[in-house]
């Protein structure tokens, strides 16, 4: 991940422009506009397919004989600018980007290019933003870089000072990074220079989001509030922005200091009101306190101020630590509710975290589920009553990611 920036370089050629022809191209036996990324069975060392499905109701997919494979492992994905960008975790090389479309229920290639490893991306504009965040207390830099969805090529690029949101000694490395109106909101967690590879820190209960002018990434202030412990988690999305611009932040309170964890805040929801840059200090959602004990690791929109949520016990909780147990909760209300018709979690061996699917209707989100057996099922989650039910079978292997394309 120390690679110079002036490796960047982008690898689009006119053959790219048309569907790949080499073993990995096979017509899909669901082809539609759903894009399920599965890591086949194996030890190590397996490259993630990607399979379509016309629907994530119904139906089965598998690995086998299907999908289009991708090179190397450790992919992460996103959809923008109705593309599907498949991005390579490189850990210390060069991380490849391949951009897809759907034509006529298959993936079309469009493009292969290279970037730094980066631990931070998210939609800004028609752009991607991404960011390769350095732990090194001498050379407090990230990296950012700025990707055309249109023309498929890097913008601009440039680097932000890690030490200075922070300012206290330590670096802020960022959970995330999200478009909130004209700016780019960078929450993050404050790391000791001693103990960067385990992300320890002197300040176990405060909770910090950089605000970035855009596209010059010019630190305009940071925002803190010591009500609860740093929003998100490590790749982990703790922002949400509901119909009205109104922001919403969760906290896991997993911060860790001296190899144990140290905060002492609830797992909580925080809230920046739309059209500001602070905390609004009448708001607060205790989560640990309403759902008697959970906390929050991860968590899916699904519109009129709801969201699904990843949750672990008391017993449970841990710096990396991943819910196998979903609730919904409402922001606005405050309420909790686990949801039911969920498989045995003592069957559950991990449910997709990050990149999972809501058309944002107000009611319905997706969740990958991976079971002990082998088998995943995508679980469509109502959360009007907190009920899921299950759908789509995949085979094969676990399921990394659920997006869409029109």
């Amino acid at each position: 991940m120390n690679i110079k920036s002036n490796t960047l370089f982008l690898g689009i050629a006119t053959a790219t422009l048309l569907a790949s022809c080499n073993k990995s191209d096979r017509e899909p036996d669901n082809p539609g506009n759903f894009i399920i990324a599965v890591t086949p069975a194996a030890s190590t060392g397996v490259a993630d397919y990607l399979l379509t499905a016309s629907g994530l109701d119904t139906g089965r997919i598998s690995t086998t004989g299907q999908g289009v494979e991708q090179d190397g492992t450790y992919r992460y994905y996103v959809t923008h600018n109705n593309k599907f960008f498949s991005m390579l975790y490189g850990q210390g090389n060069p991380g490849a980007v391949t951009t897809y479309n759907i034509l006529d229920g298959r993936l079309n290639k469009l493009s292969n290019f290279q970037t730094e490893t980066v631990q931070a991306f998210a939609p800004v504009n028609n752009d991607l933003l991404l960011m390769k965040i350095s732990r090194n207390i001498t050379n407090p830099f990230a990296s950012w870089y700025r990707i055309n969805t249109n023309t498929l090529q890097i913008e601009s690029e440039g680097k932000v000072n890690t030490a200075a949101p922070s300012n206290n000694g330590e670096l802020a490395h960022f959970s995330w990074i999200k478009q909130v109106g004209n700016k780019v909101f960078a929450p993050y967690f404050s790391i000791k220079a001693c103990c960067s590879a385990s992300f320890e820190t002197a300040y176990p209960d405060s909770a910090w989001i950089a605000v970035y002018s855009y596209p010059d990434m010019q630190l305009e202030k940071v925002i803190k509030d010591n009500r609860t412990s740093y929003i998100g988690r490590y790749f982990v999305d703790g922002l949400g922005v509901v119909e009205n611009g109104d922001v919403y932040a969760f906290s896991a309170s997993v911060a860790v200091t001296d190899g144990k964890m140290s905060s002492t805040k609830p797992s909580a929801v925080v809230k920046i009101p739309a059209g500001t840059t602070e905390f609004d200090q009448s708001y607060f959602f205790n989560v640990e306190q309403a759902s008697d004990g959970y906390n929050i690791t991860d968590w899916l929109y699904v519109g009129h101020n709801k969201f699904v949520v990843l949750v672990t016990t008391k017993g449970e909780k841990g710096q990396y630590a991943a819910g196998k147990r979903l609730g919904v909760i409402n922001v606005v209300d405050k309420s909790f509710k686990l949801v039911t018709g969920m498989p045995d979690v003592d069957d559950i061996n991990s449910l997709t975290n990050m990149s999972n699917y809501s058309a944002e209707d107000g009611r319905y989100g997706y969740v990958g589920v991976n079971l002990k057996s082998g088998v995943g099922y995508v679980y469509k989650i109502d959360s009007d009553n907190a009920s899921a039910s299950q759908g789509l079978r995949v085979d094969g292997g676990t399921i990394t990611a659920i997006e869409h394309l029109d």
